[in-house]
C-alpha cells in the first residue's frame, strides 16, 4: 500500500531527524524527496520517500556496512506505521552508500550466474538483510535458465542459485554401522 500523504510523511521524518541529529549530537544534513521524484533510477527500490543525508559525521552513518543508516531507516519506517513488507517505500542513503552496494550486488549476482552455469551447482550467498536479498533477486530475474531462492531464518537468511530445473541429489540411506570399541575392553 502506498504512502498516502507525502507531506505528512516528509513533516514526520524531518521531525524524528531533528530530533536524532539534535540529542544526538550528529552534525547531519539531509533532503527529503518524495513522490516520483524519490523513485529508484535502477529500480531495485519500491521507494515513494527517499533521505539523502550529507555532513560532517555522514562516515558515523556508513560506519559497519551502513548500520545507523539501516537503522535511522527502520525507525523513520515504524514512525510513519509501515507494516514490515512496506518498510521498502522509505529509504535512506549518504555519499551513494546503496547505489554503490546495489552495483556490487549485481555484480556478484552475475559472477555467481555464471558460476551456476558453469558447474550446474547451486550458488550460495552469505547471508544479508531483506533489502539486499531483493536486490539480488531484481538482477538474478532476467537469467531465465536459474532461479533465486531465499533461504534460512532471520539473520542468517541468504540467497541461492540454483540451476532452473535443479533437483536435490538423492543421497543413498547409510546402513547402520555398529560401533568398535578398541583397546581393552
Amino acid at each position: 500500500m502506498p504512502i498516502e500523504n507525502y507531506q505528512v510523511a516528509v513533516e514526520k521524518i524531518d521531525a524524528l531527524l531533528k530530533k536524532l541529529t539534535g540529542l544526538g549530537g550528529l552534525r547531519l544534513k539531509y533532503r527529503i524527496t518524495a513522490g516520483a521524484g524519490a523513485a529508484d533510477p535502477n529500480k531495485f527500490e519500491a521507494r515513494e520517500i527517499y533521505v539523502e543525508m550529507a555532513g560532517p559525521d555522514v562516515g558515523l552513518v556508513l560506519e559497519h556496512n551502513a548500520e545507523l543508516l539501516r537503522s535511522l531507516e527502520h525507525v523513520a519506517a515504524k514512525a510513519l506505521r509501515l507494516e514490515p513488507e512496506e518498510h521498502e517505500l522509505i529509504s535512506f542513503d549518504a555519499k551513494g552508500y546503496k547505489a554503490r552496494r546495489a552495483m556490487e550486488l549485481r555484480l556478484v549476482a552475475d559472477t555467481a550466474a555464471e558460476q551456476v552455469r558453469r558447474t550446474s551447482q547451486p550458488y550460495n550467498f552469505a547471508p544479508m538483510n531483506s533489502r539486499e536479498r531483493r536486490m539480488l533477486h531484481l538482477a538474478l530475474r532476467n537469467y531465465e535458465d536459474l532461479r533465486s531462492e531465499s533461504s534460512g531464518e532471520g539473520m542468517r537468511r541468504f540467497v541461492v542459485v540454483y540451476p532452473k530445473d535443479w533437483q536435490p541429489q538423492e543421497t543413498p540411506v547409510a546402513g547402520v554401522a555398529r560401533a568398535r570399541t578398541f583397546g581393552r575392553g
